[in-house]
């Protein structure tokens, strides 16, 4: 009995550091203007996360070139993007948790998530106390968009 309580318990600790390390390693590229401070705070979200980041700094123009290169997202830009595997994008501040997720799905025909424009106390965007509530988007091969999550406070990113 002894045995199989030692079994039981070591599969759980083992599922759960497994679960807790759904995005340890995922790396990400991330395109962003050298003197933009909340792309720096969501970037050191991603990584408390688990995520390694390489970090491309670009000037605006070539920011938006990059961006422009990029089909379907024009609508949705933000101050920076984030590049999974030259596959998937992440545009604006998405919660981690949200990117993982995201990976673990791979919905069929998605080009990516965006949070469009700076919600007030999304990742690298905290202010105070305050917070407003956003969409993060599922951005679709060709252009259409559907509500991927609703936040409706600050807990709900984590």
């Amino acid at each position: 009995m002894r045995v199989l309580n030692c079994a039981l318990i070591m599969f759980l600790l083992l599922s759960a550091v497994i679960a807790c390390s759904d995005s340890a390693g995922t790396k990400l590229s991330v395109y962003k203007n050298p003197q933009c401070g909340c792309c720096d705070k969501w970037i050191t979200h991603l990584e408390k996360s688990g995520y390694s980041i390489d970090t491309h700094y670009l000037d605006a123009p070539e920011v938006n070139a990059l961006k422009n290169k990029i089909t379907n997202i024009s609508q949705y830009l933000s101050c920076h993007t984030g590049v999974y595997q030259d596959k998937y994008i992440f545009e604006g501040h998405i919660p981690a948790k949200f990117i993982t997720q995201f990976l673990q799905e791979t919905p069929e025909g998605a080009l990516g998530l965006a949070v469009p424009g700076m919600p007030v106390g999304s990742p690298g965007m905290e202010v105070e106390n305050k917070f407003s509530p956003y969409d993060i988007l599922l951005i679709k091969n060709n252009g259409a968009n559907e509500i991927y999550a609703h936040i409706d406070n600050y807990e709900e990113q984590f």
